[in-house]
């Protein structure tokens, strides 16, 4: 209410009476609506975050033939395992650590994915596995010195006989 010059209270007029902002029932609606997007886009999502891993686990392996050839030409061997591509631990590159990969590699662990490098019959081999299958990838990979990339889609770790890509 308001007091006039004469003392006199006027009731309030209906612009007065207006609030401004939300009511709780129209966030709670535009609170659904966001949630109902969200759950829409988050499986075209996931799907294209594998996607990346996998692409990025074809690049790694791509990766290890690359180290793999730098370490036959320096040391006249293939590396026995990661380790041995991996940065020393101190000093200088050696054939026990040649420094050609980065450490969280020569860990075996990279992207969501385990990596594994042993000798093989006639050189090395090189398995890529999803830390997580179905989450983090859907396909697993093996590689030889042949360097062609074979996938397999089931949990199984891909072999020589996989399908190549």
């Amino acid at each position: 209410m308001h007091a006039s010059a004469a003392g006199i209270v006027s009731p309030p007029t209906k612009r007065q009476n207006t609030r401004r902002g939300f009511s709780l029932i129209e966030l709670l609606i535009v609170i659904a609506i966001i949630l109902i997007i969200a759950g829409i886009a988050s499986g075209p999502l996931s799907r294209a975050r594998r996607n990346a891993n996998e692409m990025a686990a074809i690049r790694t392996v791509v990766t290890l033939h690359t180290s793999q050839a730098q370490y036959f030409s320096q040391y006249g061997k293939y590396a026995a395992n990661l380790i041995e591509l991996g940065p020393p631990a101190s000093g200088l590159a050696s054939a026990a650590a040649a420094d050609l990969i980065p450490a969280d590699l020569a860990a075996g662990s990279k992207g969501g994915d385990r990596y594994t490098l042993a000798p093989g019959a006639n050189g090395y081999e090189i398995h890529a596995n999803p830390e997580t299958f179905g989450t983090t990838g859907e396909r697993t990979f093996y590689s030889d010195q042949s360097q062609v990339i074979r996938q397999n889609r089931t949990p199984e770790s891909a072999t020589v006989q996989s399908l190549p890509i």
